[in-house]
């Protein structure tokens, strides 16, 4: 692949993040447009961006530490997504899709992790 655009992980996070910030826009109180609005956009944004610079990165390893990293805002996102239920941002209903669409990230980041470790040449595991 040329480009990180062209990954179905990146494809399909991307569509959560836009999925995100149409929430946020339309469900969220102005009062947290500099709270919890920022938080969830943020480490939406941060899922996506993780995995571009990633692909970007020489080594494999890199690129798995920042798909690892894309993981990690993942489960962030998720739990300002469980902070605006609680806060009766959201419902159930919308929770749940957010949830569907965040397991669905998650299990192709699995997949792309798993993909990069078997394409590592024995000698770049040790870097």
């Amino acid at each position: 692949m040329k480009s990180f655009t062209e990954l179905e992980v990146y494809k399909v996070c991307r569509n959560l993040r836009k999925l995100i910030s149409d929430l946020v826009k339309n469900r969220f109180p102005d009062n947290e447009k500099y709270k919890l609005s920022d938080q969830i956009i943020r480490s939406s944004r941060s899922i996506t961006a993780n995995i571009a610079e990633g692909f970007g990165r020489y080594y494999y390893k890199e690129n798995i530490q920042f798909c690892r990293m894309a993981r990690g805002s993942l489960n962030e996102t998720l739990e300002h997504l469980i902070v605006a239920f609680d806060e009766k941002y959201i419902d159930d209903q919308e929770l749940l899709k957010m949830k569907i669409e965040i397991d669905s990230c998650g299990k192709l980041l699995n997949g792309y992790i798993n993909s990069l470790k078997s394409l590592q040449k024995p000698k770049e595991e040790d870097q």
